[in-house]
């Protein structure tokens, strides 16, 4: 009998390039529509959630792409490129999930509160909605390396969560709000304690 091997199965393919892939791929598309809506005779912008308005509906799927100038952009990159590779990490299935959910919760929650005569664009939902995933998901998952990572993302980023409260004019408060209340789905939906045992070392598997 041939002596016995060990090798290992199951084991998981790293995530990282690809997460970051989609990450720097979405950046870069949100970087080129507004080149495209500043230096053509496109008004994308006004292709933005418009409340309670028929046509206002397809916003809900193009608002996230869309943003109110190079300042706007600039000030919401650093947080798309950092939080949405942090939820593409580990699981992209499931990162792109909760990206949709927040996408759709996010948008169609604008939709329907805002005011009717308002147009509302900008990533700034989904960020909110990243950040609320990662803080709250290890609770849910009992993972304790998640929550620390939820800690760390708070105490650097949970400042902006103010940004759900009305009172600043000219800023969509209620696509941050409706934003972080998807990422709390999300948080809820997605993260279970799976994501744990997935992580956990899987045993060698003996041949003869």
């Amino acid at each position: 009998m041939a002596p016995a091997s060990s090798t290992r199965t199951g084991s998981r393919p790293r995530t990282w390039p690809t997460a970051a892939a989609l990450t720097l791929g979405f950046t870069a598309l949100l970087w080129v529509l507004e080149a495209w809506d500043q230096w053509t005779p496109a008004v994308l912008d006004d292709d933005g959630i418009r409340p309670r308005s028929s046509e206002g509906l397809l916003g809900v799927l193009l608002a996230p792409l869309l943003h109110g100038g190079w300042g706007h952009l600039e000030a919401n990159t650093p947080l798309v490129l950092l939080l949405m590779f942090l939820t593409l990490l580990g699981n992209i299935g499931r990162g792109l999930a909760v990206t949709a959910v927040i996408w759709l919760v996010a948008g169609i929650g604008t939709w329907l509160v805002a005011p009717s005569d308002t147009v509302h664009v900008g990533a700034s939902g989904l960020v909110f909605g990243w950040l609320v995933f990662l803080v709250l998901r290890g609770w849910f998952a009992q993972s304790l390396g998640q929550v620390l990572l939820g800690a760390l993302l708070f105490l650097a980023y949970g400042g902006i969560l103010w940004g759900v409260l009305p009172g600043q004019p000219g800023i969509s408060w209620q696509g941050h709000l409706f934003g972080a209340v998807g990422g709390l789905v999300a948080a809820r939906r997605f993260a279970s304690r799976d994501e744990t045992r997935e992580a956990a070392p899987t045993p060698y598997r003996r041949r003869a």
